[in-house]
């Protein structure tokens, strides 16, 4: 009598996902990473006066630190298909908290400018590597509602330190502000090594597509992300963190001769008054089409540049153009994201992301470097009005080169193609 042995299948344990704690720690990383960039302006201005280094050397270090974390996040195509996205996360956190906190240490600008980059490095997977996590974890009914949260976490992080930054800065000085920043960094960035759990599936099913190679072939060939690309890296030029709001604090305070107190006042709102308008700005989206509601941020954005370029000192005008350019100017980067997810397909939408942010945070970044350059060559008080009016600018181009993208088209054969892969 011959006996049948039964193959055992190996035990397999699926973890425990709890998408709304991963939710909820990314959406706190986000504040914080946030924070950063809104108080280093604040920081720069007395880097500037302490270590005796011009605007443009300040302008050069932004666009490195940039250009360094938006380059690094192109890796993020392959590095999230041997590494989990939990890790990314977690160890990215840490550097970037404790480059942060290390600034406070230095003695000169070299000293402060290595940790300055290397905190940004660390901040890389924050976009890229977050959405998709999100993207893993929650359905496709859920998902907007689970970005849309991760933006707002963003925000409420720029929102506080606008409020705080300014007072926090002359109770502790920027090398404690450094500190304070970044030592909740690494608690959050230790709670999601700890803490969050994924699937896998995302990783899986990119390798059995294909190669990371054959992925950017395909991107590359796409007439659509090709001018969102364009778009994004025109968009770059007038973007509110890390351009706007660096630019319009050196504008009032070095070229107006605005006081601290009004200055801060200004830079505070600039900041507060754009929360609100990615939110609306995606509610909107949602019901009237991307690409109407991206045209018409970037055409109000540069109408925000002009009306504050052309105030001078007058204060109500100067307070126009800021709620103007608070409201427009950092609503386009969350759209663009939105569109993106609209018309890049399933199996490569990783990539798209990585190739995304890449230009428009890369690329895009080198445009505080021109700005540099300009207002070495041309003097602050003529150098800066110039900027101002190549910001309203590139948005105007931003806003003729998303005309071309098939955005409802594409989104709608993107949406059938998914429901086609649910049902299998």
């Amino acid at each position: 009598m011959r006996h049948h042995t039964r193959m055992e299948l190996p035990d397999v344990r699926v973890p425990r996902i709890d998408p709304m704690l991963s939710l909820g720690l990314l959406s706190v990383a986000h504040a914080v990473n946030h924070a950063q960039a809104v108080i280093l302006p604040l920081i720069y201005l007395k880097v500037i006066d302490e270590f005796g280094v011009s605007v443009q050397t300040i302008a050069f270090l932004a666009a490195i630190g940039s250009f360094s974390s938006g380059m690094v996040q192109l890796s993020y195509a392959a590095l999230t298909r041997f590494i989990s996205r939990r890790r990314l996360l977690g160890l990215g956190g840490i550097l970037f908290g404790g480059g942060f906190a290390a600034q406070a240490l230095s003695g000169g600008f070299l000293t402060f400018a290595l940790p300055n980059i290397l905190s940004r490095i660390g901040g890389s997977p924050q976009h890229p590597v977050g959405n998709g996590l999100l993207a893993e974890q929650f359905p496709p009914e859920r998902r907007g509602f689970a970005i849309s949260a991760h933006i707002a976490g963003g925000n409420v992080g720029t929102v506080i330190i606008a409020l705080i930054g300014v007072p926090l800065i002359a109770a502790v000085g920027w090398r404690g502000a450094s500190v304070a920043i970044g030592l909740p960094a690494i608690a959050i960035a230790i709670a999601i090594l700890l803490l969050v759990r994924e699937r896998g599936t995302d990783r899986a099913a990119a390798v059995a597509e294909g190669t990371v190679r054959s992925a950017f072939r395909r991107i590359l060939r796409d007439r659509d992300l090709r001018w969102l690309y364009l778009t994004s890296v025109l968009g770059g030029g007038g973007r509110g963190l890390g351009v706007v709001n660096l630019f319009a604090l050196i504008y009032m305070t070095r070229v107006l001769g605005l006081g601290e107190n009004v200055s801060g006042l200004m830079y505070g709102a600039l900041i507060v008054f754009s929360v609100p308008m990615p939110l609306i700005a995606g509610w909107l989206s949602d019901r009237l089409g991307r690409k109407p509601l991206i045209v018409g941020v970037y055409v109000g954005g540069a109408v925000g540049f002009v009306v504050f370029l052309l105030a001078g000192s007058s204060i109500p005008l100067l307070w126009v153009g800021i709620v103007l350019m608070g409201l427009f100017s950092f609503a386009e980067s969350p759209q663009l994201q939105a569109l993106l997810a609209d018309i890049a397909p399933p199996s490569t939408r990783d990539a798209s992301y990585a190739l995304y942010f890449t230009m428009a945070f890369g690329v895009g970044s080198l445009w505080t470097a021109v700005y540099g350059e300009i207002i070495d060559t041309a003097g602050e008080p003529t150098g800066l009005p110039i900027v101002f009016g190549l910001m309203a600018v590139t948005f105007v181009l931003a806003a003729v080169f998303t005309l071309p993208i098939r955005a409802e088209e594409r989104a709608r054969a993107n949406a059938l193609h998914e429901a086609t892969l649910g049902g299998e």
